[in-house]
């Protein structure tokens, strides 16, 4: 290994201190607002869990970067969350901004972290924190400038505009992906074992039995929106169960499909929840997310990734972004067939929403590329190939040179 990279250890502290310095000087000037608060705590502790302890775990299945995952992962939160809440305050003075309850912007500053977390899963093991802490900060930015123009020009409701933040995440991580090179083939560092995967299917628990509360946090009608993500998540777990057994050769259950397309019902709901009016389209929905999944697993990894160039560590593409798409898709026809009878505001909201899943997805690819270009600059230390998913070249554990 080159010894320049081990001068990055040198820089992350002091990145470190200047982004909370630049926090803590700008929060000087803001104090709490004694509105009656909207969200209460334990809605915000549910949501905080789920990307702290779901997503954290979720990451963990690689042998030797465990460590990484959920150390950094925690790191990205924190210095996020103070980042968003940060661009909410500076959004207050623009004209006919709307003032929120302290305890609402965080809980969006909390949601809003999703993205992040999901792009890490993309570039997981390839990049440092001075790059991953870099990373955050631009998409924290750019996801937030997104919903502003969602909710600003193109009056989308603040909860669905918050339900981009899958499909932002991960594509911008993608994208930035891109930039990095590839594995080496046949590494047996980019693989897990089974106490590997046994943490990541804790992580995929924990976001399971929390994915109600965060589609439906923001929501005017909770309950409706709680019983619709559970019934598609509830789908897409037996459907995951069902799939995988009929596509591997002697019938026995794949711990990679488990893992991701028992969430694809939840990714999916989120957009249309507040909408659906019969468990019955909920339940559909999450069965056609985890076939899409699955078949995403098989399909990306072995026809489109090597085109691209794109290396998807964690499999955020089928995991987040298809069932993404699959849920804004869903959205519009739910939306034709409610108001069929209502043809010119029909027309309005579909043309709406089609330009705001575009935008996301415009925004999200040009800002991930260009942050994946600023990334690899030589300031930032690039990891080398063949230190790619190592987390001894971070932490002061010789033990984690052995299998995880």
């Amino acid at each position: 290994m080159p010894s320049h990279y081990h001068n990055f250890t040198n820089s992350l502290p002091w990145l470190i201190l200047f982004l909370e310095a630049v926090f803590i000087v700008f929060f000087y000037f803001s104090d709490y607002d004694e509105a009656m608060t909207s969200i209460s705590y334990p809605d915000f502790q549910d949501v905080n869990h789920m990307v702290i302890f779901g997503f954290g775990f979720f990451l963990a299945f690689l042998k030797r970067y465990g460590f990484s995952s959920i150390g950094f992962n925690l790191l990205i939160i924190v210095l996020g969350v103070q980042c968003s809440v940060l661009i909410e305050e500076l959004l207050l003075f623009l004209p006919d901004r709307e003032i929120e309850d302290d305890m609402k912007r965080l809980t969006k500053a909390t949601l809003s972290l999703t993205a992040v977390v999901i792009s890490t899963g993309a570039v997981l093991g390839k990049i440092n924190p001075v790059q991953l802490s870099v990373m955050t900060v631009v998409e924290m930015v750019a996801f937030r400038m997104s919903r502003w123009i969602h909710t600003t020009f193109l009056q989308v409701s603040d909860n669905i505009s918050m339900m981009h933040v899958h499909l932002f995440g991960a594509y911008f991580g993608l994208a930035a992906s891109s930039r990095f090179s590839e594995p080496l083939p046949g590494s047996e560092k980019n693989a897990n074992t089974p106490k590997s995967d046994l943490l990541s299917m804790l992580g995929t628990v924990f976001l399971w039995v929390f994915w109600p509360s965060f589609n439906s946090v923001l929501a005017e009608d909770k309950s409706i929106v709680i019983c619709n993500t559970y019934f598609a998540l509830a789908v897409s777990t037996v459907t995951a169960f069902m799939l995988s057994a009929l596509t591997t050769k002697d019938g026995k259950f794949k711990m990679t499909h488990i893992h991701s397309a028992v969430l694809a019902g939840g990714v999916a709901v989120g957009y249309a929840a507040p909408i659906i009016d019969y468990p019955w389209i909920a339940m559909i929905l999450g069965l056609l997310a985890s076939v899409i999944a699955i078949l995403g697993s098989y399909c990306l990894p072995r026809c489109l990734n090597p085109v691209l160039k794109i290396h998807d560590t964690s499999g955020v593409h089928f995991t987040f972004g298809l069932p993404s798409m699959l849920g804004a898709l869903a959205h519009i026809v739910l939306l034709v067939i409610q108001n069929w009878t209502d043809t010119p505001s029909l027309h309005l909201w579909v043309t709406i929403y089609i330009w705001a899943f575009f935008l996301t997805m415009d925004v999200a690819l040009i800002t991930g590329f260009i942050t994946g270009i600023i990334l690899n600059f030589k300031l930032f230390k690039t990891i080398p190939v063949s230190k790619y998913f190592e987390d001894q070249l971070y932490w002061e554990f010789p033990h984690l040179a052995v299998e995880f």
